[in-house]
């Protein structure tokens, strides 16, 4: 081969790659890494936000989406779900939703009545909320948003969604740590509640087993999961046969599996769908 042709051909080559590599990576990101500052707390809070791969197309520029807040366990981090479950882009993408998952530390996802420092209900319900719906096209309406995570997340995700239905319509919950009253000793709960002896009322208070004893009625739709070999099983049945004795609708699910990963990225498909049929209905009823 001529000498002055390879070397041509080899140039086009290169240049053809680093056009396309450069194309590529001015491509805004389908995942990102956001900041959002909690004026309760004093300080940023990292979140990752997953949107669908068409929200950056220009002709789909006036589209607006439902929102999924997916929390993490206990000493989890922001960042958990999506190092796990790199598929959540995918299913972002295949129900039209944005994904956003927020640091929540050990918190609990609760508003700590002794530590200034973890306030994170007034976080995710509020500040979150107001900083998502400001900065990313969004349905702005509780028809619109769900909640749901695993462990601590999932006793988060229910916790705050049955306390505040005028901002979550759907909830759900993996594994979940349902009746922190069960715990007293057990994952830092007492640092944000202080000790179970002395503050049972507050305990209690906090408690989705507890939110729900009180509960008489709500139209959210509720689902939650569990394995049948986790130590969060128990805690998981007895919720269930408490929202059937208070006659509230809720899906429930027990089937094989253990406190995991791999149980937890199998169960968020599930939970995926139920989510957007709930979005497929508030939308047919808005039509309406």
């Amino acid at each position: 081969m001529n000498k002055r042709f390879f070397s041509l051909a080899s140039f086009m080559l290169i240049f053809s790659v680093l056009i396309a590599f450069n194309a590529n990576a001015s491509e805004p990101n389908q995942v990102d890494t956001i900041s959002v500052n909690s004026e309760k707390m004093g300080r940023n809070i990292k979140n990752v936000v997953i949107v669908p791969a068409e929200y950056h197309d220009p002709e789909m520029q006036e589209e607006q989406y439902a929102v999924l807040y997916l929390l993490h366990g206990y000493s989890g981090a922001y960042d958990n779900w999506i190092k796990k479950k790199p598929e959540l882009q995918d299913l972002a993408t295949e129900h039209s939703v944005i994904i956003v998952c927020p640091d929540g530390q050990d918190s609990w996802y609760l508003d700590s009545p002794i530590d200034s420092e973890m306030q994170f209900e007034t976080y995710i319900t509020q500040e979150l909320v107001s900083f998502i719906d400001n900065h990313f096209r969004t349905i702005a309406d509780p028809k619109f948003r769900a909640i749901t995570g695993l462990s601590m997340g999932g006793h988060g995700a229910m916790s705050l969604a049955l306390k505040h239905p005028d901002i979550y319509w759907q909830c759900g919950s993996m594994s979940g740590g349902l009746d922190i009253v069960q715990f007293p000793d057990k994952w830092k709960i007492k640092n944000r509640l202080g000790i179970y002896e002395d503050n049972k009322d507050s305990w209690k208070e906090h408690s989705v087993q507890g939110i729900v004893e009180n509960l008489t009625s709500t139209d959210q739709r509720i689902i939650f999961d569990c394995g049948v070999k986790d130590f969060m099983y128990n805690v998981n049945e007895t919720l269930h046969k408490t929202l059937l004795e208070k006659n509230i609708d809720h899906d429930y699910i027990s089937r094989p599996g253990n406190h995991s990963w791999k149980y937890w990225c199998n169960s968020i498909d599930f939970q995926m769908q139920f989510f957007a049929k709930g979005f497929t209905i508030a939308a047919s009823d808005s039509t309406k």
